[in-house]
């Protein structure tokens, strides 16, 4: 019992000061007072169910975190996972954006320096599959393998953009190369119903 004393008192006052509230606030919520608040945060008293649930939806919390040792432990990693997932997405996605922007520097570059040049919005069509290349790298190693088929799909037709555009900037018509998408998508989606073996747990 005073070992859960100690658990329930801890969690409490580790609660309390990650929300940013004192004692008196934390007692005005709950309808007690702050000298009962300190009776809990000391441990000389602990308060009942009723209490614990209404303190567990005050701090967003399940009812274990506050009857469990190292619950404040648990929301730290859980926020530093949060935090690092959201630092990966911004890494990827100012890598993605380096790409528009060597995009839309090397286009303005060749408009300064070439006036009579034409072929510099190639550069944009040629960009796309390089976008979805860098973010098909990200995806893979940081975030949700199989959203890999939807990128890939995004990448070869881009490819197949390039290839169409590229053809007529030289005045040749290239639209068969699209045939090429549909054999293609065809494959990535059968690929995608390949299951993966399961790994087997070690005993």
């Amino acid at each position: 019992m005073e070992d859960l004393k100690n658990i329930i008192s801890k969690n409490i006052t580790e609660l309390r000061v990650l929300n940013n509230m004192t004692q008196a606030e934390l007692g005005e919520k709950l309808n007690y007072s702050d000298k009962t608040i300190s009776k809990w945060e000391r441990g000389e008293s602990i308060p009942d169910v009723g209490v614990l649930l209404e303190m567990s939806e005050l701090f967003g919390v399940s009812l274990d975190y506050l009857v469990k040792a190292d619950c404040i432990d648990e929301i730290n990693n859980a926020e530093k996972k949060e935090k690092k997932e959201y630092n990966l997405r911004a890494i990827a996605y100012i890598s993605e954006g380096c790409v528009w922007f060597v995009a839309i520097f090397a286009f303005i570059i060749t408009s300064l320096i070439t006036k009579e040049a034409t072929f510099q919005w190639l550069y944009f069509a040629y960009a796309l599959p390089l976008f979805f290349v860098v973010t098909l790298v990200f995806n893979s190693i940081w975030f949700n393998p199989r959203n890999n088929y939807y990128i890939i799909s995004a990448l070869m037709w881009s490819v197949l953009i390039a290839v169409h555009v590229s053809f007529m900037y030289f005045g040749i018509e290239a639209a068969l190369v699209y045939l090429l998408g549909v054999v293609g998508q065809v494959i990535i989606i059968l690929w995608s119903f390949i299951a993966r073996p399961k790994k087997k747990e070690k005993k």
